[in-house]
């Protein structure tokens, strides 16, 4: 079963308009807890994928800084070279 965000979100919508069709209380109350928790569910897979973006960016940011030392480092050793 694919968790993702798309998929929890419409598990919730759907069980937010099966609340909303209810005409018996216990049918609304128990549609209205599973949309909570399917609603919860996909904030948590949303969040997730936020930070692994965020994480993905700044490690792609520290290895860009890194290949920019090494390059400056290598051209320093160079220009020491050839004097």
């Amino acid at each position: 079963m694919n968790q993702s965000f798309t998929f929890l979100d419409a598990r919730a919508r759907e069980a937010e308009a099966e609340a909303a069709r209810a005409t018996l209380d216990n049918v609304r109350e128990r549609a209205m807890r599973s949309a909570t928790t399917w609603r919860t569910m996909a904030d948590k897979a949303l969040k997730v994928e936020s930070d692994r973006a965020r994480a993905e960016v700044e490690r792609l940011a520290r290895k860009a800084d890194e290949l920019a030392m090494e390059q400056a480092n290598h051209a320093s050793h160079y220009s020491h070279a050839a004097e």
